[in-house]
């Protein structure tokens, strides 16, 4: 998967003052709506204006009235299938402080990655979120990420990351 398509520098946040996962999604949303405009408008949408934070919210917001995106150990997963896209966006949120999220494990969570692509992308959605937990699910992945400040550190680090190799039983 090439992260370059699929999240932007400026969609990565990290280190905001946010205190919960009502926040935490609004200011997800808004980077997602952002994204969304400037990647390109979905033909039917001719006003830019249909393609709000608000919208993505409330989709954000229905998913996770279905059970917690979050994956434990401090890592959350939001996502939603839209309309309000023709592409996958995605948008990053690094806390300096967890926050609950309801995770399985009650830890908080810092690192937050959600996810909106297009309502036919069933498939593509499923493929997508696989290699995100792949990718939170490396400790050492998420240990350098955690210790990042700079938004454009922390994208590079997502752009070039590569699976850890398996190790051969000896």
């Amino acid at each position: 998967m090439k992260f370059d398509t699929l999240i932007s520098s400026d969609a990565v946040i990290s280190s905001p003052e946010i205190k919960s996962k009502k926040r935490a999604l609004e200011l997800l949303a808004e980077h997602l709506a952002t994204e969304a405009l400037q990647a390109s408008p979905v033909a039917d949408n001719n006003d830019a204006d249909t393609i709000d934070s608000l919208k993505i919210f409330q989709l954000l917001v229905e998913r996770e009235k279905l059970g917690s995106t979050c994956m434990g150990h401090g890592v959350a997963l939001p996502h939603t299938r839209t309309n309000l896209t023709d592409r996958a966006i995605g948008a990053f949120l690094k806390l300096d402080k967890g926050i609950d999220f309801d995770g399985p494990d009650d830890q908080p969570t810092d690192l937050i990655f959600a996810l909106m692509v297009p309502e036919d992308y069933t498939d593509e959605h499923l493929q997508i979120l696989a290699n995100l937990a792949s990718l939170f699910n490396d400790k050492k992945f998420c240990t350098k990420i955690r210790n990042m400040n700079d938004n454009q550190d922390i994208h590079n680090h997502f752009i070039h990351w590569q699976p850890a190799e398996p190790t051969s039983p000896t």
